[in-house]
């Protein structure tokens, strides 16, 4: 190897580094399709019906030689952004939406930039400290005191697993002890659990799924006695998993409830608030959640309750030491970061140690708009969604699931003389989802096909909600036409 072939390569390998002047071109193409496609999102559809040309971007090559900056954005513009679903669209009512607020995404370019390492407080304390910031104001509006601890994670799924394996070593369950050790859940508890458990290698522990009362939640008596009848088996009971707003219906178990029993039989009290959590902010959560703060856990997601975009999830653990303990790790490489950080990093409360910092996507937005904006924006939801379900409820042939919690619940439309309704809600779905103005997620309840709606876009206000029901109403109407005209 010379010193010439070097320079060669160094000359080449130098184009991923542009200058001033390439840096601000590709920044003002960026942030000029950025600007069209918020200006434009009143425009746009809820959902993008495809087919499978958009396949062909498996065939588009990766070169050796550099494309033309037009190119690459306009291909982002016009072939991977517009198909499917747009969970930036305010009329987006299914699933729970991914907020994308701009501020987070100004936080995240700077964060790209920066590139700071926040594994480890030697590392980058700026970024270790900002998110034990945000960790321990999750705390407080959880209601937990100053022994709390937590990390950031990628979502609700890694946040609910890492919460699985500290109470999982916190009972020190050996592999022995697997087959005895018990679980109480509902069939309304996210999927996400039952992955957790597996991938934890609590796979073959016992499940107790604990029936639900007419409104979706958890039967508390039910509970107490279930766990009796298991310790007169000689089983372990060990952990109970408790929804602050479930997947299906947005229902909220009796988490005060709940807690004292959990407390009571000495078992892990984990809360899944990925959904609900943030709720906390406004004085209607505080009351339907009391009780969260008797958790040993809590998941929530920043990526639904406060309007970020994907991939901000939290747990936060009533006692760290207990998160530290399950996630203890050692290197001899990793030496020179051990430093007495009056805090523990990321890397020693979580299963990464790559940490990507996911802080500054979250505090630049609570900063610049205040928490206020952040409740206003709560509240309004919890309104939003009291109105549609009345509304719903008030329309000829729409049967409503009960009242919502918060801002889910499910509907299905139930003419009489319908012999399968199940096949005619599959078929207006169908509708829905073809038309694209709105988008609405499906769900089963009691094995029934139904309508799951869901207000948590920061982008959906009271237009958005007469949209959905025109829509509705629109097509109902136009189904109905062509089932007449199918009979005659």
């Amino acid at each position: 190897m010379t010193k010439a072939q070097i320079t060669s390569l160094a000359k080449e390998a130098k184009s991923l580094e542009p200058d001033s002047e390439e840096r601000s071109l590709l920044l003002s193409k960026s942030l000029n399709y950025s600007n069209h496609f918020l200006q434009s999102l009143d425009a746009q559809k809820a959902y993008q019906k495809f087919d499978k040309t958009v396949n062909k971007l498996l065939d588009e090559p990766l070169t050796d030689a550099p494309s033309n900056v037009e190119k690459v954005i306009s291909d982002i513009e016009h072939k991977i952004v517009p198909p499917g679903l747009n969970p930036a669209s305010g009329a987006h009512f299914g699933y729970i939406p991914g907020g994308g607020l701009f501020s987070s995404a100004v936080g995240d370019y700077l964060t790209a930039i920066t590139n700071r390492y926040a594994g480890v407080y030697f590392s980058s304390p700026g970024a270790v400290a900002l998110e034990t910031k945000l960790i321990n104001w999750m705390a407080e509006l959880i209601g937990y005191d100053g022994k709390a601890g937590g990390y950031l994670s990628s979502g609700g799924s890694m946040a609910n697993l890492t919460a699985i394996v500290t109470a999982r070593e916190n009972a020190k369950i050996g592999s022995q002890d697997i087959s005895r050790t018990v679980v109480y859940l509902t069939e309304q508890t996210h999927h996400c659990v039952d992955r957790a458990l597996m991938i934890a290698g609590m796979k073959d522990c016992a499940k107790r799924y604990i029936n639900l009362d007419d409104k979706s939640r958890m039967k508390s008596p039910e509970l107490k006695k279930t766990i009796q009848k298991d310790k007169e088996k000689g089983l372990i009971p060990w952990m109970i998993v408790a929804s602050a707003g479930t997947t299906d219906t947005g229902a909220i178990d009796a988490l005060k409830e709940i807690g004292e029993i959990s407390s009571e039989e000495n078992l892990w009290y984990h809360v899944d608030a990925a959904y609900g959590g943030f709720f906390l902010l406004t004085e209607e959560g505080k009351q339907k959640l009391k009780g969260i703060n008797l958790a040993d856990s809590v998941v929530l997601d920043p990526h639904k309750g406060l309007f970020l975009p994907y991939g901000s999830g939290a747990l936060v653990v009533k006692d760290v030491e207990k998160l530290a303990k399950a996630h203890r790790y050692d290197a001899h490489y990793m030496q020179d970061t051990k430093i007495d950080a009056g805090m523990y990093s990321p890397a020693e409360l979580s299963p990464e140690l790559s940490k990507h910092f996911r802080g500054l996507r979250m505090w630049m937005p609570l900063k610049l708009h205040g928490i206020k904006a952040f409740r206003s924006a709560l509240q309004e939801k919890l309104l939003l969604t009291r109105y549609t379900w009345q509304k719903l409820d008030q329309m000829k042939d729409i049967e409503v699931g009960a009242e919502p919690d918060l801002t889910v619940f499910t509907f299905r439309w139930a003419p009489d003389g319908v012999a399968d309704l199940d096949e005619m809600n599959k078929k207006l779905h169908k509708a829905i989802v073809n038309d694209g103005r709105v988008f609405l997620s499906t769900t089963r309840i009691e094995n029934e096909f139904r309508f799951r709606f869901v207000v948590l876009s920061v982008r959906s206000h009271l237009k958005e909600i007469e949209l959905f029901l025109t829509v509705l109403r629109e097509i109902i109407t136009k189904t109905e036409q062509n089932i007449s005209e199918l009979s005659n």
